[in-house]
């Protein structure tokens, strides 16, 4: 029927109405909160890049943790920044290392919020990249140990999930093995399968201190121009143990979280990234637009697209809003 039997705004004549016709719903329960934490004590330090978002030392986790427990949030994702760097990263699996040590102080203090930890070393190593290095080539294989290793220390420590984003071939089959192994069976692993080599990571390798010290990751993260390419990715870490599929980052990368939405049915992640954070913000403090509408807007888009959880900078803030 046409104009006028059919008058589409009838049904968005009222905010009772909106709500009771709206399609894609948003609450805390979809959010995972990334918290960055470095080695010291009495550490509260804001990153320049990322206004309001902090590194915090480890005796700092509990009241943070408490907070988003508190605000609904039903998991946080850990990213460790050590005092020490080497060329084998080998502070990511030291059993007292920064992360390990995060986790058991957020478990102490609320055993029920879900905590993930992300598992590379570029945070770790003196060269930054997310692999193995010899000379200026970054090794695929000799690296799946290493991750391997890193997950079953996070896993030790008491980390619900691991969440590796490191983007080497057969990393997840290598790490569902060794957890496998050494009796972590329960223990989920959340795959950054479509993890794009993204300018958006800017403020991010700021906040770590992770830029790669040669080259770039264009020969492990995918390009962005590619979209076939992000379903054999998520297939094949599927078939290797993924219990979860990440795409990132998720505001550029809409289109691709609705084609891993429609081809599978396990659940799907998106990053909302730090590049995507800081612009936001940026905007926002320039009285540009609206800040917390916007914030609710680009969540809801994110879910809209087909993301069952979001890992977004504004979680703790979202959740006071949707709240």
């Amino acid at each position: 029927m046409s104009f006028p039997t059919t008058r589409m705004r009838r049904l968005r004549a009222s905010e009772t109405i909106r709500r009771m016709v709206r399609e894609t719903t948003i609450s805390p329960d979809n959010l995972v909160y990334p918290i960055f934490v470095q080695e010291g004590k009495e550490i509260e330090e804001e990153i320049k890049s990322m206004p309001g978002i902090f590194r915090l030392s480890a005796d700092k986790l509990a009241k943070e943790a408490k907070e988003a427990k508190a605000l609904g949030i039903p998991a946080v994702i850990l990213f460790g920044i050590p005092e020490k760097k080497d060329e084998l990263a080998s502070e990511s699996y030291n059993p007292n290392g920064i992360v390990q040590l995060a986790i058991k102080e957020i478990k102490n203090a609320v055993p029920d919020l879900q905590v993930i930890t992300d598992v590379c070393i570029c945070e770790y190593a003196s060269h930054g990249h997310c692999g193995v290095v010899r000379g200026e080539e970054i090794l695929n294989d000799p690296t799946l140990p290493v991750l391997a290793k890193v997950a079953v220390s996070h896993a030790k420590a008491g980390a619900d999930m691991v969440a590796p984003s490191d983007m080497m071939d057969g990393r997840i089959g290598a790490i569902r093995k060794e957890l496998d192994e050494k009796g972590f069976i329960n223990t989920g692993i959340i795959s950054y399968a479509v993890k794009y080599a993204s300018a958006f990571y800017g403020p991010f390798r700021d906040a770590c201190d992770s830029a790669p010290q040669f080259g770039n990751r264009r020969t492990y993260q995918m390009d962005p121009a590619n979209r076939r390419e992000a379903i054999r990715e998520a297939e094949l870490d599927i078939e290797e143990g993924a219990d979860i599929i990440m795409v990132k980052p998720a505001m550029a990368y809409l289109d691709i979280v609705r084609e891993v939405r429609d081809a599978f049915d396990i659940p799907v992640a998106a990053y909302n990234v730090s590049g995507e954070y800081a612009m936001l913000v940026a905007a926002a403090e320039r009285g540009w637009i609206d800040r917390d509408r916007t914030i609710v807007e680009l969540l809801t888009n994110i879910r809209r697209a087909g993301a069952d959880m979001i890992f977004t900078y504004f979680a703790k803030e979202a959740a006071k809003l949707l709240g």
